[in-house]
């Protein structure tokens, strides 16, 4: 049995490290660390000890996580990384390793993997990381925790980067997790490492559970991290009665939370699929509301069987509101479609929020402007107006940086002094500043709607389940736009 230590590293307060674009949330939305819970699970599955902390959560120092690393005394230790946050994941990482000077640091996560010969070419981190587990790292983990136990060469482990002279080499390629239904569940993760009550997702109803029903994703959009970085472009998922079944236990076991988050990057992939899940979830009389991910694409009949089995919200990437911009960043969508969506949406009574984006390729002042009237033509419950943010490993960085668009290559200028979002990509006749300014300046549009307000406050009166989501949530974003006038 392997002592195994998983830090979720200390940066900002209410840092969302797994989220897809990585930052503090202007709603005061908190993100469980994912990824790091389900290796979690799998070590455990296989015998081994472990001990998962999250620092934002629990609002840790990095001497406080040194403390109860040392309680642990661990063989084996994991820290999950993140673009803006490298600096301090690796701080992270040296202090561990300073302390247990034995064991073996392992990095994780989607920069650390796409950044691998970068991280370990560079002397200064010889010292203090070992090994950097390449995109999905959950069996990897599990198979280091084994042969560290055994006394074996961990370089013998498939899925691992290790230094050999100057240079990152990789231990061999591992297969991605096609047996998705052989995972633990999360939930039963987060109940014995993690208080599930200090996670908030300002689209969902509070206390919520994360969890995933499949990893990858078909779709090629040039700008999304994950299946570029982690998961790969096929899309994987668990059987619609393994799904169910851990709905059936969160209700069980978990009775005060009120809504399920599925974070699949797209669960609707698959429509026969969805309606498989949908039709589980109905024949066992589950209670829970849930929220999903999904493309702008799903069809009315699918809609309400996801209504009926309890979808509540959608989150859907939009993205822009010009047909040759969505083609340019190959969405495989149109604004159109976009259009029929919607107001399918609105038949089958789920909530929307949508996802808007400006700055990708043959983005222009007038493309923008397109894109915010869209966004209040569609008039989703909510929405979100970001700027490009662009990450190793990703097509969109890959174009920045060979057009010389990147601002700095530090990557903590990727997010503000406080830890929000920040745009790091400007080009000629349209600079980050303009970018950055247009989603102030959008996000005050929308929401300050006489229209908009009166329809929230009359969702507050009417459907008490919102109410604490919608306070909540409104605290903190509005204090951000008075801020931002």
């Amino acid at each position: 049995m392997m002592e195994v230590f998983l830090l979720n590293p200390p940066c900002f307060p209410k840092y969302s490290r797994s989220q897809r674009s990585p930052g503090v949330i202007r709603s005061g939305t908190l993100y469980y660390p994912l990824w790091l819970a389900y290796a979690t699970g799998v070590l455990e599955q296989s015998g081994h000890r472990c001990r998962l902390v999250d620092a934002p959560a629990d609002g840790l120092s990095l001497e406080n996580c040194l403390k109860r690393a040392q309680a642990q005394e661990p063989g084996l230790i994991v820290v999950d990384t993140s673009t803006p946050s490298i600096a301090s994941d690796l701080e992270a990482a040296r202090a561990l390793k300073g302390q247990h000077p034995k064991a073996c640091v392992v990095l994780v996560g989607a920069h650390a993997s796409a950044t691998a010969a970068d991280l370990l070419g560079d002397e200064g981190t010889a010292s203090f990381v070992d090994f950097i587990a390449k995109e999905e790292y959950d069996d990897t983990l599990r198979d280091l925790a084994t042969a560290l136990e055994a006394g074996r060469d961990p370089r013998e482990v498939a899925g691992l980067y290790f230094r050999d002279g100057a240079e990152a080499r990789l231990s061999g390629a591992r297969p991605y997790i096609e047996n998705l239904d052989a995972l633990p569940f999360v939930s039963q993760v987060y109940q014995r490492h993690l208080d599930y009550t200090k996670y908030f997702y300002s689209i969902t109803q509070y206390p919520v559970v994360t969890i995933i029903t499949g990893r990858g994703c078909p779709y090629q959009c040039t700008f999304c991290q994950y299946p570029q970085t982690m998961h790969g472009h096929t899309y994987r998922y668990r059987s619609a009665e393994n799904v169910a079944q851990e709905f059936a236990w969160i209700e069980a076991n978990l009775p005060n939370v009120k809504e399920v988050f599925i974070e699949d990057d797209t669960l609707t992939v698959n429509r026969e699929r969805v309606r498989r899940l949908a039709e589980a979830l109905i024949e066992q009389g589950s209670r829970l509301s849930w929220t999903a991910n999904s493309r702008c694409d799903v069809d009315e009949e699918t809609l309400r069987w996801m209504k009926q089995a309890g979808c509540r919200l959608l989150c859907v990437g939009v993205e822009s509101g010009n047909d040759e911009i969505l083609k340019n960043i190959r969405k495989r969508l149109t604004v159109e479609r976009v259009r029929r969506f919607a107001r399918d949406a609105k038949k089958a009574g789920i909530m929307i929020h949508g996802c808007f984006m400006v700055g990708n390729p043959g983005e222009t002042k007038e493309t923008m402007e397109e894109t915010f009237q869209l966004a209040k033509e569609l008039d989703f419950d909510t929405v979100q107006f970001f700027p490009l943010m662009v990450y190793p490993g990703t097509a969109a960085y890959e174009w920045a940086v060979k057009n010389n668009y990147l601002t700095t290559r530090d990557f903590s200028q990727w997010v503000t002094e406080e830890g929000t979002h920040h745009c790091v990509v400007s080009r000629p006749g349209l600079s980050n500043e303009e970018l950055v300014a247009f989603c102030h300046a959008a996000r005050r549009r929308y929401y300050l709607r006489p229209s908009y307000m009166l329809a929230k406050l009359k969702q507050v009166i009417v459907q008490p389940a919102e109410r604490r989501r919608i306070l909540k949530a409104s605290r903190t974003f509005f204090k951000y736009l008075a801020k931002n006038v």
